[in-house]
């Protein structure tokens, strides 16, 4: 099968421990259909059971990261049908990824495309990338986590304004706002996730992990929850060879060398 031919692309770069997945529908601004959902999740699981790989860009192209679901497969769907085929389900499969994962984002990140953005971990945007959550003009609300995700990163205030209206905010009012982790010049936004992949893949990958999920924990928990979660994944690292090899390079004032053990 040619790239083309490809809904998503998967480039593996093992000399950084890191891999860039693109999106690729091109001429469809990369909408979010059945076969592209499928496809990334199965792409992201894969790229999680490698061990060569410890940090995962996921992008689009110049024009959009993704500009949304394919409207054309649900416009005539029933509320059975849409249950039935689980066509939500799919995030929670990204949500169970346990690898760092950056979003590169230029152009559109709207609808799904936002949502999916949020999904992951990090999000590095082109000065000229826009998100929005548009639902709202075609008759229904976002439905991948935009009432919920955008309101914990942006707050109430902000998220109603662009849940409500439909309009989109630019990278810089995304940075502002919480929403977005680094902006930079559009041509270097993938090189510069990837940049921040291999900084993070350099570190310990079960430290990496259980840090992803102390984190993600911080959102979903009470305080004295989370804080009993975060000491309990504290005190675990303690079993692993990369613990006692982080101190020990430390205390000897060398590079610690990692191996996921």
């Amino acid at each position: 099968m040619s790239d083309d031919e490809q809904v998503v692309l998967v480039e593996r770069q093992p000399e950084r421990r890191t891999a860039l997945v693109r999106l690729n529908r091109p001429k469809q601004l990369n909408a979010l259909n059945g076969a592209v959902m499928d496809e990334l999740c199965a792409a992201l699981e894969a790229l999680d059971q490698d061990d060569t790989v410890r940090a995962i860009v996921v992008t689009g192209n110049e024009r959009a990261f993704a500009a949304g679901a394919d409207i054309g497969e649900m416009a005539d769907a029933t509320p059975i049908e849409m249950l039935l085929t689980n066509r939500i389900g799919q995030w929670d499969r990204i949500r169970r990824i346990t690898k760092p994962v950056i979003a590169a984002v230029n152009g559109w990140a709207l609808g799904g495309g936002c949502e999916l953005a949020m999904t992951l971990d990090l999000i590095v945007a082109g000065e000229g990338a826009k998100f929005g959550q548009p639902e709202i003009g075609i008759g229904v609300i976002p439905g991948a986590g935009g009432t919920q995700r955008l309101t914990r990163a942006i707050g109430k205030a902000k998220a109603m304004r662009m849940i409500l209206t439909g309009d989109p905010i630019t990278a810089a009012e995304a940075e502002r706002a919480g929403l977005v982790t680094l902006v930079t010049q559009d041509e270097l936004v993938v090189e510069d996730a990837l940049a921040l992949a291999a900084t993070i893949a350099e570190k310990s990958p079960i430290a990496l992990r259980l840090a992803k999920e102390a984190v993600n924990a911080a959102h979903e928990m009470g305080l004295t929850e989370a804080l009993a979660h975060e000491r309990r994944l504290f005190y675990l690292l303690f079993a692993s060879e990369d613990q006692k090899e982080g101190m020990a390079a430390f205390l000897e004032k060398r590079p610690p060398d990692f191996r996921g053990r």
